[in-house]
């Protein structure tokens, strides 16, 4: 999912600002006197001071060399009224003539140092949301991304604990990955370092943060979509990681499919954003044949990621009996969603015996169905078109006639007994089989005659073979 630049941050957004603040703090005051001291104090148009931000960073910087020498193991407390001053750095480097300021001030460097010293989360969180601001500009963002320290300590910093800081290095990752210009430095360090993986991977599995969750699944799903090779190797490591072990009997490493699934169980209710990027990636891995044979294999995640999606599109999203709203408003994560379960289908042979979709699976697929041949009438009156409805469509329909081309006689007649084919959805089943697949329409009302004849009677006058 190609997306565009992150947004700049601010302590306000980022969820874990200081107690004493309720508010952005305002901008440092200009401190030389006269108007044409300030015209020289002023960093480039704005009203902020360069000698403020010059005496903050020096500040910060005897601050952490003092507390390392001090004590180096211990966790440094960041006093308030340095918190609340570098905060307004923060917020000073969504402008661009203060992140420029800073990048000619060498801050990028200073904020490493200050990150590969620190002792104290909010401090790095912070650092690390300064350093994200001012990769929100394509000069800036190159110059930081020249950087080869930098890129290895910040993708290091996948490795921490503190959540807001995670959730900062993810925003910094995803804001450098959108610039063209850099992204190429990022996946190339990224292809390097393999504790990005495992990294990933741990948050996936261990996190219960939605918003660190959503963000770390957005970073995986940009990184599957930018880099087919690095998403194959990411698969391919994992397996061959988990057979070796297996011959040695040691404890199975993190594999980035159950990661990628765990992750979206954990945030299936409270984020449909970060839901339909999970299964975007999911929808990934089906492009490749090596996510398809983890997927496809008798232990791998297939079934669990199977019985996952089923659930989200029949128990979630198309429950309601207003199905046109629902399809309104979740119609990007049904696409996605819908994209897995066909891709899934087609590899099912090991770990589904070819078995038929459960009848509320087809059910919803009918009545998504039948709610685009009614909604056509109205589309084509307005002269409006909704390309994702029309996806979503395309989808379902390609996926009945997959799930067609073989369904029992037993499948068919629980469909009928439980409501799910009625007089209008066998015709609405026939009407998208005729057009998208005469073996599967011949197959299904084969079957329906052997289980009811009145139904197979009323199918074949307005469909005759």
């Amino acid at each position: 999912m190609e997306g565009g630049t992150e947004t700049e941050r601010s302590p306000s957004q980022s969820g874990q600002q200081s107690p004493k603040l309720d508010r952005n703090p305002s901008p440092p005051p200009v401190t030389a006197d006269g108007e044409e001291g300030e015209d020289l104090d002023a960093i480039g148009e704005t009203v902020y001071s360069k000698h403020w931000l010059f005496s903050t960073l020096t500040r910060l910087i005897n601050m952490v060399t003092e507390h390392s020498e001090e004590d180096s193991e211990g966790e440094m407390q960041l006093p308030d009224d340095d918190e609340e001053d570098l905060c307004r750095v923060w917020d000073m480097a969504m402008d661009k003539d203060v992140a420029g300021f800073l990048q000619e001030f060498k801050a990028t460097d200073i904020l490493l140092g200050v990150i590969a010293k620190s002792r104290c989360p909010r401090l790095t969180e912070i650092c690390v949301g300064i350093l994200e601001n001012i990769a929100c500009f394509p000069e800036t963002c190159l110059t930081l991304s020249q950087n080869e320290d930098l890129r290895a300590v910040l993708l290091l910093l996948l490795g921490d604990t503190d959540p807001p800081t995670l959730l900062e290095t993810s925003r910094l990752l995803l804001t450098c990955l959108s610039q063209k210009d850099v992204c190429s430095l990022w996946l190339q360090r990224i292809r390097r370092q393999t504790s990005v993986l495992s990294n990933l991977c741990f948050i996936m599995c261990s996190s219960t943060n939605t918003d660190l969750l959503e963000k770390v699944g957005e970073l995986v799903d940009k990184l599957f979509d930018m880099d087919e090779e690095l998403m194959k190797s990411w698969v391919m490591i994992q397996s061959s990681e988990e057979e070796e072990e297996g011959e040695d009997g040691g404890e199975r490493r993190l594999d980035i499919t159950l990661s990628l699934l765990e992750a979206a169980k954990q945030i299936r209710l409270d984020s449909p954003n970060g839901l339909e990027v999970y299964l975007h990636a999911f929808q990934l891995l089906t492009t490749i044949d090596e996510g398809i044979q983890t997927l496809a294999s008798s232990d791998g995640p297939g079934k669990a990621l199977w019985d996952f999606v089923c659930d989200v599109v029949c128990e979630d999203l198309c429950q309601s009996d207003d199905l046109s709203v629902v399809l309104h408003e979740q119609k990007s994560v049904l696409v996605q969603a819908f994209a897995v379960l066909q891709a899934l289908n087609r590899c099912q042979d090991q770990w589904r015996n070819r078995s038929d979709a459960s009848p509320p699976l087809i059910g919803t697929i009918l009545r998504v169905l039948q709610h685009h041949s009614e909604s056509k009438a109205d589309q084509t009156k307005e002269d409006t078109r909704d390309e994702q409805l029309q996806t979503l469509a395309e989808i379902t329909s390609e996926f009945l006639a997959d799930i067609c081309s073989q369904i029992s006689k037993e499948t068919v007649a629980a469909l009928v007994k439980e409501g799910y084919l009625t007089e209008k959805t066998s015709l609405t089943a026939a009407h998208s089989l005729a057009q998208n697949s005469k073996t599967s329409f011949q197959h299904l009302q084969s079957m329906l005659s052997e289980t009811d004849p009145r139904l197979a009677d009323i199918v074949r006058k307005q469909f005759p073979v």
